[in-house]
């Protein structure tokens, strides 16, 4: 039975129909194999046109739309006529008609949490800067430096008053790599175009930390909310993430006899399969069983800790009370944690390991923080004041 290929539209987002040829009977998916009755095209035409421009691209874009039609329709009706490398341009050019900003899309919306959101972002600024849509055939080294320009110049969306900063910036080009990345593994593009483009230099930002005497003082410093008091003094002493202090249950802590405690988890941002040595001291404030076997293994450790304004109120008082006027962020304490590693000249690879670091670099920042050997430096210039 010969296969009929139709060429439909469906409504998307901002007054925009995008073209998809319809199968029946149903094809194989290219990807799964499953039966399939559509094939997004990535190319789309305005639902009204309201200028001649507009109608000069729906007219030029349906052409390009029936003429997949037609070959797709001699490709599974009259395959007999095609070579094979015919076949082969036949299925890249298609490949190339695809829209990137859609394919983008499907990525973000695979991603979860704060990851989602990321994407999103980043997502809003593709969209702006493409008008909603690129083709693969049409990306390139240049267009992706004009892109990397455009967020290194663009005003933030959440103010409109201040430039992206350039960290903001760096995350969402990283994203944009991303994508090209696994659009080359999933053979949409036919080269790595990822590897010909250079990432936004990340730009250095100060790190709050404490010290240890303003540690001890908070210790003793009693804070409202006695919950996110004893995650903060354990997030200092193992230099867990928030989200990983507030995800973690029973089930992951174990007691060794004769080595002490340890945490079995999966960091919640990087995906990385962990094993963290926990001290009696960090242990002493979660408030458990001597083992941690003999506790509800599927319960929350620290249920009932969450993040937002109210609880941030409670963090900004208990630091005030203790007489610290450092701009301290719950996040400041695994700051915190590492920098007073670095100053006790533990090493940075074992550092970068309880970090959960994929790379070194990011773990050096704190070395560079405590570098002692900058301070032995400027005391050996010495002026005689006598």
């Amino acid at each position: 039975m010969a296969t009929k290929v139709s060429l439909r539209q469906k409504k998307i987002s901002k007054g925009r129909n995008s073209l998809y040829l319809d199968f029946y009977p149903p094809i194989p998916h290219p990807e799964t194999g499953e039966p399939t009755r559509r094939e997004f095209l990535g190319i789309y035409i305005f639902e009204k046109p309201k200028s001649a421009i507009d109608k000069h691209h729906n007219i030029e874009t349906l052409k390009i739309g029936e003429s997949i039609r037609q070959k797709r329709e001699n490709f599974l009706n009259k395959p007999e006529i095609y070579s094979q490398y015919e076949k082969e341009q036949l299925r890249k050019k298609e490949l190339a008609e695809q829209c990137f900003v859609e394919y983008f899309t499907k990525l973000a919306n695979k991603r979860k949490n704060s990851n989602h959101d990321n994407w999103v972002s980043a997502l809003n600024y593709l969209e702006a800067f493409t008008n909603g849509s690129l083709k693969f055939g049409d990306l390139n080294p240049k267009i992706l430096e004009d892109f990397k320009e455009y967020l290194l110049t663009t005003k933030s969306k959440r103010s409109n008053k201040t430039t992206l900063s350039q960290n903001s910036a760096l995350s969402y080009f990283n994203k944009v790599k991303a994508a090209l990345r696994q659009a080359y593994k999933d053979g949409i593009l036919p080269f790595d175009l990822n590897a010909n483009v250079k990432a936004i230099k990340a730009e250095e930002t100060r790190r709050e930390y404490l010290t240890i005497e303003e540690l001890n003082r908070l210790v003793k410093t009693p804070c409202n909310n006695d919950l996110l008091k004893r995650a903060a003094l354990f997030s200092a002493l193992t230099g867990l993430r928030f989200s990983d202090i507030q995800k973690m249950t029973w089930g992951e802590l174990e007691y060794i006899n004769g080595q002490g405690y340890f945490l079995n988890f999966t960091q919640k941002k990087t995906k990385g399969v962990e094993v963290l040595p926990i001290s009696e001291q960090a242990y002493s404030f979660i408030n458990g069983t001597e083992n941690p076997k003999e506790m509800p293994q599927d319960k929350l450790v620290f249920e009932g800790l969450k993040y937002s304004a109210y609880n941030n109120k409670h963090l900004f008082q208990w630091i005030g009370a203790s007489g610290i006027t450092k701009d301290i962020t719950f996040h400041c304490f695994r700051h915190t944690f590492a920098t007073l590693q670095a100053f006790e000249n533990t090493n940075p690879v074992t550092v970068q390991k309880m970090l959960g670091h994929k790379d070194l670099k990011t773990t050096m920042i704190y070395y560079h923080i405590a570098d002692k050997s900058k301070r032995d430096a400027v005391n050996k210039i010495k002026l005689d004041l006598t």
